[in-house]
């Protein structure tokens, strides 16, 4: 099959049977392709059911419209009344067409040509077929006249011909095509009716149409069938090419009746470190060049100072030296603080022996003070243009260490250089480069803090570049410098007690100062805490004294709250840094959070709503790692800086953890529109109504599970100093895996009184989660730790009662003075009393009698382990003494109705159920359709709790 030639577009055609009596290719209609690859089959020769035994297509010899000998199918009974001639094919497999196309090539006696021919002559035939999933006609049947035929249509001549024209014979060769369809079965017959002309069938020709495989925007498109009407479009869909990755999707084109691709949906870009090549491939980068992000761009040299010795790279990694800013693109150039610089620049010499190819070599040589002993330079020092085969008499050398003495050997050389018995003549030039500042302090420690004075150490810088004579610290509210030759640690003396400070110290030779440190926080002590001391190790044999570092990066004192809170877990320490105290806050995200280039991010679905904007699931593919499920949070439209601010605040928080049950961050868009926070995505969404949607499914050790990852996650986060106080059941997140992880790290609500959620009640300033905050939290805003762990209890009642409201459809206002009466929830129904009594501990109202996570976390391990202590469930006192709190026992005596009752019990569900069934009493549940496992408790427990209510009182319920 070839492609079409001399049309617009490319039309296909796949070959089902062809004939040509003349063992001459035919050619197809509008130049598409050739009969080249087709089998010639012959037709069937079926006899008529005529009175005339041999009146049939016969088999003869002819002319073609160029006079050539051609064997042709010929019939030419017109002189007979009541002629039907039948032509049949063989069996012919449609292999998958829907439609198919019939070309034949004929010729037609003119009826007026024939003397005394009866009024029956024709000059036309019919076309049929049937279809058929095996072969079923043998030339001893009848088959055509016993098959259900569908007549394709009456083919009519354009042009007949006569015996005599112009003085010879001459026919007239007609061509018609004609299309049918759609087809089921495995393939079809065609048969060809002659009733009652004189004509000769030269050729048959049988094809389908179909949309070559092509690529199109990147994007490969398999070969496709038309579809079964040649209106019909048939939708193809496409993947991307090697190397290539989807920008729009889907990726898809329409196949049209004719074989043409049509209306191209989506498409497909080189991912980063692949340009485009002729537009159908994406080819890799060579070594020296890079391309930082996917699209249509193409490969470009890598930046100064830096070098990319594979292909397709995305990045060229800096050379050793060089260094770019967290902030700065892959296409900036490397850069240095470090290094010294020497232009040089010679004159060539006077004799060239008669050549004009002269090039110049430098050899580089680093020595002592000296000189007496050389050695060659490190591979870091930089050659611009370059360092051997120089053709202008300059250079610039750069990366040269400072105060060090150097020699440079310029060798000047021709094509005939190596041949020569001499040595090659060479010129040294020795220099010392001058004193440079010494590089940055890497960091501080703090050795030790009083109420007003914090001692800090730190190290040597790098690369002093000389003897260090002092270094200059400057701290928050005043700037002051303190010289101490040879020391590098300070005391900082006259602050306040309980403040935090920012420090940065930079050190200085006699080339001057170098670049501040970054910034740093430290913590002088409050009243009553004793002097904080360095950690000291527990071998005195090596005498190792660790210094433990409160180190806060680029933070600025505007805003604190306590930091240096300092754990250690596995040797490594943690340290929780909130983002409101950088001075740019877009300086804690770039941080913390790893910026995602957008054409990594495909959105697909709504799933919900966020404080800032629309939630979204998508999907993530990062270079060279594997596609994941993602939830992406996204800023709406004509947000303001401050609640820009406050979005990716979260992203702040969210990335400095890592831990199972914490929610993890993959990144943040932040370079284009919309902003998006994207997290790992978590299939059962939030927990409350998950187990609303579960209600009575999990047994009770799934649920102690639940909790125990929820303690574990919050035992991280407060080793990490981390005060959440939002923990409730729907900022907990359950995967497909039933692991439940803490989310909702946004703090912003605490900052502002707009929001409309009920949920959140103003408090001294700030909107508060009343049913799942401690009274301190409440009353001061007093929020820690262990304001958390009162939050975990509710959250354990949560968990065991399935998503019910803590506190049912109490005010807030009378929550709050419910808790501070002592009133407290009752255990849910079937809850153990291990399980209620840790909810109660987690209750105290003295904060420093609740339990801390990590003791949560061992005593819900012990019941893991020890199922057996799970057993005794927490019992509810019939008549509660507190009816205020214990809304999980209404008092049934005051209800007139099976519908009051039911409500009363969150039961209306079934309300038709009780009234059809004409309900008088609650001992067959299954019948009246309570058919979940938790909902027949519940009812249960209600009923006793009615007939004991009804035991002590004179009422009865109507």
């Amino acid at each position: 099959m070839e492609k079409g030639r001399g049309e617009k577009s490319v039309r296909f055609q796949g070959w089902l049977w062809c004939i040509s009596l003349s063992g001459v290719s035919v050619t197809g209609q509008g130049g598409i392709t050739r009969c080249a690859l087709c089998k010639h089959r012959p037709l069937s020769l079926l006899l008529t059911t005529s009175s005339c035994s041999f009146l049939q297509w016969e088999e003869v010899s002819g002319y073609d419209e160029n006079l050539n000998t051609i064997r042709t199918y010929q019939v030419c009974n017109v002189f007979e009344p009541n002629q039907n001639n039948w032509l049949l094919t063989t069996f012919i497999n449609r292999r998958g067409a829907h439609r198919i196309y019939t070309e034949m090539r004929f010729t037609v006696r003119d009826c007026s040509s024939l003397p005394n021919v009866p009024g029956s002559c024709k000059e036309t035939f019919n076309l049929y077929y049937y279809e058929t999933d095996s072969v079923i006609a043998t030339k001893k049947s009848a088959f055509w006249t016993e098959a259900p035929y569908l007549k394709v249509d009456t083919i009519a001549a354009d042009e007949s011909f006569s015996q005599v024209d112009f003085g010879g014979r001459l026919m007239k060769v007609n061509t018609e095509v004609r299309s049918f369809g759609p087809l089921t079965r495995n393939g079809f017959y065609l048969a060809f009716q002659d009733y009652g002309a004189c004509m000769s069938l030269l050729s048959v020709r049988v094809f389908f149409k179909k949309c070559p495989s092509v690529v199109q925007n990147f994007a490969i498109f398999p070969e496709t069938m038309t579809g079964a009407e040649s209106t019909s479009l048939v939708t193809a869909r496409g993947t991307c090419i090697p190397n290539a990755e989807e920008v729009d999707v889907p990726i898809k084109l329409y196949c049209n009746g004719d074989g043409e691709w049509m209306v191209p949906i989506g498409r497909c870009t080189c991912k980063a470190g692949y340009e485009p090549e002729n537009n159908v491939a994406c080819k890799a980068c060579p070594a020296g060049t890079f391309k930082a992000s996917q699209g249509s761009g193409l490969c470009v040299p890598c930046p100064p100072n830096s070098r990319s010795s594979a292909e397709a790279s995305p990045v060229c990694p800096c050379r050793n030296g060089y260094y770019r800013a967290d902030f700065d693109p892959p296409a900036a150039a490397c850069t240095s603080e470090y290094g010294i610089g020497l232009q040089g620049l010679w004159h060539p010499p006077r004799e060239t022996g008669g050549r004009d190819d002269v090039t110049y070599n430098i050899i580089c040589k680093k020595c002592r003070s000296d000189r007496r002993a050389c050695s060659r330079c490190d591979d870091n020092v930089d050659f611009v243009p370059r360092q051997l085969g120089l053709t202008d008499t300059r250079v610039f050398i750069s990366n040269l260490w400072a105060h060090t003495p150097y020699t440079f050997e310029i060798q000047a050389v021709n094509g005939v250089s190596n041949k020569s018995p001499f040595p090659q003549q060479h010129v040294s030039v020795n220099i010392t480069t001058n004193q440079a500042a010494p590089s940055t302090v890497p960091i501080m420690h703090q050795v030790s803090a009083t109420m007003r004075s914090i001692t800090l150490s730190w190290p040597q810088p790098e690369q002093p570049n000389g003897i260090i004579l002092d270094y200059e610290i400057r701290y928050y509210e005043k700037l002051s410098r303190i010289c101490t030759p040879d020391t590098n640690t300070a005391r900082l003396e006259g602050l306040r007690p309980g403040m935090v400070y920012v420090v940065q110290v930079r050190a200085r030779t006699v080339a001057g100062y170098g670049k501040y440190s970054g910034k740093m926080c430290f913590q002088t002590l409050t009243d009553g805490e004793s002097e904080q001391l360095p950690l000291i190790a527990g071998s005195a044999a090596a005498g190792v004294v660790f210094i433990v570092s409160l180190v806060a990066i680029s933070i600025v004192c505007s805003r604190w709250v306590p930091v240096g809170y300092v754990s250690l877990e596995g040797g490594g320490m943690k340290i929780y840094i909130d983002p409101f105290t950088y001075e740019d806050p877009n300086e804690a995200v770039r941080e913390f959070a790893k910026e995602i280039d957008v054409s990594f991010v495909k959105i697909e679905e709504v799933i919900g709503a966020g404080e800032f904007g629309e939630v979204y699931k998508g999907r993530l593919k990062l270079p060279g790692k594997r596609e994941i499920y993602v939830a992406i949070k996204t800023l709406k439209a004509g947000y303001s800086e401050k609640q820009r601010r406050d979005f990716l605040s979260e992203a702040s928080i969210m990335g400095q953890f890592d831990h199972p049950n914490i929610i993890r961050l993959e990144g943040v868009v932040t370079k284009s529109r919309p902003v998006m926070i994207i997290t790992e995505f978590m299939e059962n969404g939030a927990l409350d109504s998950f187990l609303r949607q579960n209600d009575g499914q999990f047994t009770v050790i799934q649920l102690v599970g639940m909790l125990r990852g929820i303690a574990a996650g919050m035992k991280y986060l407060a080793e990490m100093n981390y005060v959440h106080r939002d923990l409730a059941a729907r900022n907990i997140l359950v995967n497909s895996n039933l692991v439940c992880k803490v989310s909702d790290f946004g703090l912003s609500r605490y900052l502002q009184d707009d929001t409309s959620d009920p949920t959140y009640t103003s408090s001294l300033g700030g909107k508060i989660p009343v049913r799942w905050t401690a009274p301190e939290a409440i009353a001061y805003r007093k929020f820690t730790s262990a304001s958390d762990v009162w939050s975990y209890g509710i959250v354990m009642w949560e968990v065991m009662s399935f998503g019910e409201r803590p506190y049912w459809d109490m005010s807030n206002q009378d929550v709050i003075n419910a808790i501070e009466q002592d009133y407290r929830l009752p255990p849910p129904m079937d809850c153990p009393a291990a399980l209620h009594q840790l909810m109660l501990d987690c209750w105290q109202k003295d904060r420093n009698t609740r339990p801390r996570f990590s003791e949560i976390v061992n005593t819900l391990d012990k019941m893991i382990r020890n199922p057996a202590s799970l057993k005794t469930v927490a019992t509810i006192t019939a008549v509660p003494s507190q009816p205020l709190l214990d809304r999980s026992i209404p008092d049934f005596t005051a209800f007139t109705s099976v519908d009051d009752w039911l409500s009363a019990v969150k039961m209306s569900q079934y309300r038709d159920s009780f009234l059809t069934a004409g309900f008088t009493s609650l001992q067959d549940l299954l019948r009246i359709g309570v058919t979940l496992a938790g909902h027949q408790k519940k009812i249960l427990n209600s009923v006793q709790s009615m007939r004991v209510q009804m035991s002590q009182s004179p009422t009865s319920m109507a």
